[in-house]
């Protein structure tokens, strides 16, 4: 397969912006990711992928990026008669989103593609409008099936699921396999915190993270009760953002100005995977979606230096570096704990600071992390800086099938050479 690049990646800073529109929010992306490329002007994009979750729920649906981008054609900054395709799939968007965005240079259909993910979760007059968004992530056809699966899965847990007015759904799933790990593997309350306590102390030197004020162990474990054994802090919060990747065929590279061609990242791997009704202790879609990307990439999980993964809770770090092969299954919790996952560990986790302090948009979650990790291969993240990254990887799920998210993204990116 030839080789395509991202040459711009940016994320707005996330948090609750209740002035800022769709609008806004896209147009602040779209001029973030062209400057990132050191462009002055999209006039060579000829495809857009847009990702959004919730804008129904104001209800605009059906061309929700055609209405988003309409102010800045009409304004000349974006290219006129761009086809763009919608995408929606949890909190799994903005990675479809670039999914998309590469499969059309990779087609050969396009040379320079966009990917958009554009989110407001925070309507502080109308909450049951975030509530709506959320909700959409789950059967609503049958929610019988689920919940007698989560009633039986309870059971086996040591959980019982009551689900209540004070949380959602997706808190208790968490919490029943935070709970069943602990059961089988010694995991503690204080390692799941440990994790949550490093990410949002790295997030205070994060300018675009949604919190930025560290958390010892005790503070994460002193928090609000949410659901056992998760603490408020562990949770994350909901937000307003958006994030944008530009990526650029080889051809198009090589028509590049040097900067431009210098601060390219390849992404080496995209491995893809879809959610389904499993036992708990049965390996989830992410070590699917891992595999496939691993062997795109024509690498190892040892051979990554730097991740971000999706701790919609603090739990989910734990998770997701056993699925990732960071460590072997069971061993998340000693793992994180033991400072693996850290800054100066060997193998950096969320050095953006995690969706827990960083912030989920939901639909804008997996490109923030493409900007993240660009700088991070680029050596621009200033404090959050790993030390000699070559491979980075991104996992990003969204939606939930039972234990599994709905879809699931694993992105691989390379330092160029």
């Amino acid at each position: 397969m030839k080789p395509i690049y991202v040459i711009g990646a940016y994320s707005t800073t996330f948090g609750r912006r209740p002035d800022d529109s769709l609008k806004d929010l896209t147009a602040e992306a779209y001029r973030g990711v062209l400057a990132d490329a050191g462009l002055d002007t999209g006039e060579r994009i000829d495809s857009a992928w847009f990702g959004n979750c919730g804008m129904w729920a104001d209800g605009q649906g059906s061309i929700r990026g055609q209405v988003c981008l309409t102010p800045l054609v009409r304004a000349g900054e974006f290219p006129e008669r761009v086809p763009l395709t919608n995408v929606e799939g949890g909190c799994a968007t903005a990675s479809l989103a670039l999914a998309g965005a590469w499969k059309d240079i990779a087609s050969g259909l396009s040379d320079l593609s966009i990917a958009f993910g554009v989110e407001k979760t925070y309507y502080p007059e109308r909450p049951e409008k975030t509530a709506a968004i959320f909700d959409g992530g789950i059967d609503r056809y049958d929610p019988e099936e689920w919940q007698s699966y989560y009633r039986q899965a309870g059971e086996a847990a040591g959980l019982p699921f009551e689900p209540g007015e004070d949380r959602t759904v997706f808190m208790d799933t968490y919490a029943m396999q935070a709970v069943w790990h602990m059961q089988r593997y010694g995991t503690t309350r204080e390692q799941i915190a440990y994790g949550c306590a490093k990410n949002h102390s790295i997030a205070v030197h994060n300018p675009r993270a949604q919190y930025r004020f560290p958390l010892t162990v005790e503070e994460v474990l002193e928090d609000r009760p949410i659901t056992y054994p998760l603490t408020r802090a562990m949770c994350a919060p909901v937000g307003d953002g958006a994030a944008a990747a530009l990526l650029a065929s080889e051809r198009m590279l090589a028509q590049m100005p040097a900067p431009v061609r210098e601060r390219a990242v390849l992404l080496a791997g995209i491995g893809q995977s879809g959610g389904k009704y499993r036992a708990l202790d049965e390996p989830g879609l992410s070590r699917v979606a891992a595999k496939r990307a691993y062997a795109m990439a024509g690498c190892d999980p040892a051979d990554i230096d730097v991740a971000e993964v999706h701790d919609a809770t603090s739990f989910g770090e734990i998770y997701q570096v056993e699925m990732l092969g960071f460590c072997a299954p069971g061993e998340g919790g000693t793992f994180v704990a033991g400072g693996a996952t850290s800054l100066g560990g060997s193998i950096p986790v969320n050095t953006s600071g995690g969706l827990v302090s960083k912030g989920h948009p939901v639909g804008a979650t997996g490109l923030s992390m493409i900007a993240e990790l660009t700088e991070q291969l680029r050596g621009e993240a200033g404090e959050r800086q790993v030390d000699g990254v070559s491979l980075a990887l991104a996992e990003n799920g969204g939606g939930v099938i039972g234990f599994d998210e709905a879809a699931c993204s694993v992105v691989i990116l390379k330092k160029a050479d």
